[in-house]
């Protein structure tokens, strides 16, 4: 697939899903989620950055919080990246924490209008009362979306760290952050759906940077999740594997 640089972009007409058999169709995107990797791959060193940036902060002050915002798919993908802190890293429950358009219902449901909520984006980061080692991570596949805009801008009044994470070049989210991670996906195999190609550069981003956070801060040895909370039996039997080879 050509890739420009807007997410809108249409798909050639040769590439138009519903004019494709199922193989040819499944390639089509197959082929168009491997931009993924290429657009972190242009981004590698804002990725470092970012990361260094959170390991210092959260390294100074054992309150600053890891404050993940947006909207539809952008934010559902953040939630899953930190909800997982807590087994894969043991990092603490309180120093987690999101901002969602429309609140956690919309995490499983449609909010009409929840992006737009300008007001809703300032009383959520109010309630927060964010500190100076706070890092808020606001992310937006357009870069333009008004309820993470403003969060962002919100959190930079406020003295916290921010981090933009957009698939569109030259954006507000990305040029007001304090870093800017521009994941430039282009066009999608189905026009303006950037559940795929700009998700999953979305999720590959956030899963480096807070992998990477907490390699640096410790929890990892050896290649090896030694500070992970073992919740069940698998998880049980992995933390007596890894402990096991370490006495």
């Amino acid at each position: 697939m050509t890739v420009q640089n807007d997410t809108e972009a249409p798909p050639d007409a040769g590439q138009w899903l519903d004019h494709l058999d199922d193989a040819t169709a499944l390639a089509v995107m197959l082929d168009d989620q491997a931009e993924a990797a290429n657009a972190i791959r242009q981004s590698l060193g804002q990725i470092e950055r970012a990361a260094a940036a959170i390991t210092k902060r959260m390294a100074e002050d054992d309150t600053a919080r890891i404050i993940y915002a947006g909207a539809g798919a952008s934010i559902r993908i953040a939630v899953q990246d930190g909800v997982e802190l807590l087994p894969t890293f043991n990092w603490p429950r309180d120093r987690v924490a999101y901002l969602v358009a429309g609140g956690t219902k919309a995490l499983i449901e449609s909010v009409e209008d929840a992006e737009d909520d300008e007001a809703a984006a300032r009383r959520m980061v109010d309630d927060l009362t964010l500190s100076a080692n706070d890092v808020v991570i606001a992310i937006a596949a357009s870069g333009r979306t008004s309820f993470t805009c403003t969060v962002l801008s919100e959190a930079i009044k406020s003295g916290a760290f921010a981090i933009g994470l957009a698939n569109n070049p030259d954006t507000p989210l990305l040029n007001e952050a304090d870093i800017g991670i521009p994941l430039i996906t282009g066009g999608e195999a189905l026009a303006g759906s950037t559940r795929l190609k700009a998700a999953t550069a979305q999720k590959i981003c956030l899963n480096m940077i807070s992998t990477l956070v907490m390699t640096r801060l410790g929890r990892v040895r050896d290649g090896k999740m030694i500070a992970m909370r073992p919740t069940n039996a698998k998880l049980r039997e992995r933390f007596s594997r890894i402990h096991g080879a370490d006495s």
